[in-house]
């Protein structure tokens, strides 16, 4: 797998890391009052969900760091540009006009292409009037 795939690849594992640690500590979270408007929530009776909310985030936080190093490493060892932003903006412009030349070639190509086919499909009429017809070839 090519480095920029493998940074594709690290981004999408912490964007679902950062949403399951998200989503967990949401969902885990002790209730609290938003506003003396409302009433006092309903207090948590369950023991295991405090402790499980004290002991959880290490082990997200703890992937998460993991594959933010992961992904800076993965950047570290992208290949360094040569030259400079002028160097890029060369090659930028020598690689876009290759493809021009490739695409003018490849346009003429099939513009060859449509021409045989259609000089096929006319002597394949021709052919197939003759056989419906029982004539002789001209």
């Amino acid at each position: 797998m090519d480095i920029i795939s493998q940074l594709q690849e690290q981004v999408n594992t912490i964007a679902a890391l950062a949403f399951n640690t998200f989503g967990t500590l949401q969902r885990d979270a002790p209730p609290v009052r938003l506003s003396p408007n409302y009433p006092e929530p309903p207090p948590n009776t369950a023991e295991d969900a405090a402790a499980n909310l004290s002991e959880q985030p290490k082990p997200l936080s703890a992937a998460l760091v993991k594959a933010a190093k992961q992904f800076d490493a993965l950047v570290a060892a992208l290949p360094l540009s040569e030259g400079g932003e002028e160097a890029q903006l060369k090659r930028i412009a020598e690689l876009q006009a290759e493809n021009d030349a490739v695409g003018q070639e490849l346009q003429r190509q099939l513009e060859a292409a449509e021409k045989e086919l259609k000089q096929v499909q006319e002597l394949f009429g021709q052919a197939t009037d003759n056989c419906l017809n029982l004539k002789k070839p001209d």
